[in-house]
């Protein structure tokens, strides 16, 4: 094995899809991109992917380029070419079950009617790998699911996910530094609820 980490954003290619809320996995990985200095330049593994340093770490961030309900090829390709360990690994995803605001990380478990996800457990052949879930909420009335997901966000809604964005973020490089553990209890939640903040050590009192 190396030491690589793999970070899979999942979402749809083409333009018409950048701004949906299926495509938050790709949007998170654009930003980690940006802050780190990264380029998508190549295409590799049915994918576009970027590589370099993030806080000591060689990552490689990849974007699935065969639609939604295959990306598990891509993923699956890129874990055998890179050999990346499986808690190496991170996929970032939208989640329907999740209201918008909200980031989840978890160490492993079921697709959740995400196809991305579902793909990819079938294709590592494994639940346990790290996820982080994207929340975006129901669908409005009785909207069916699949035009929710490949709709834009709006107004306040496209202003909270841009929030969103950079949270979850935020929890990829503390994954990246201190682990899955950290990350989930600084990072899962809301994004209005305040991040838990190490505890001052208890200073020994002195008798005058």
């Amino acid at each position: 094995m190396t030491d690589w980490y793999l970070i899979i954003g999942l979402g749809n290619p083409g333009k018409e899809y950048a701004e949906t809320r299926h495509n938050v996995g790709f949007r998170v990985l654009d930003e980690l991109a940006r802050r780190h200095g990264l380029s998508f330049g190549k295409t590799e593994r049915k994918a576009m992917s970027a590589s370099g340093m993030i806080h000591g770490r060689k990552v490689v961030l990849t974007k699935p380029q065969t639609y939604m309900n295959l990306s598990g090829e891509a993923v699956r390709s890129l874990v055998d070419f890179y050999k990346v360990e499986l808690p190496r690994i991170l996929v970032v995803s939208d989640d329907l079950d999740i209201p918008l605001g909200t980031i989840r990380l978890r160490q492993s478990g079921g697709a959740g009617g995400q196809n991305g996800i579902k793909s990819v457990i079938q294709h590592l052949g494994t639940q346990d790998f790290n996820r982080l879930r994207f929340g975006i909420g129901r669908p409005p009335g009785k909207m069916a699911p699949r035009d929710y997901v490949l709709s834009v966000f709006k107004g306040d809604d496209a202003i909270l996910a841009a929030q969103v964005v950079d949270r979850a973020s935020d929890a990829v490089e503390t994954w990246l530094k201190d682990g899955i553990d950290l990350a989930m209890t600084r990072h899962n939640g809301n994004i209005d609820e305040p991040k838990p903040t190490a505890k001052e050590p208890v200073k020994p009192r002195v008798e005058d």
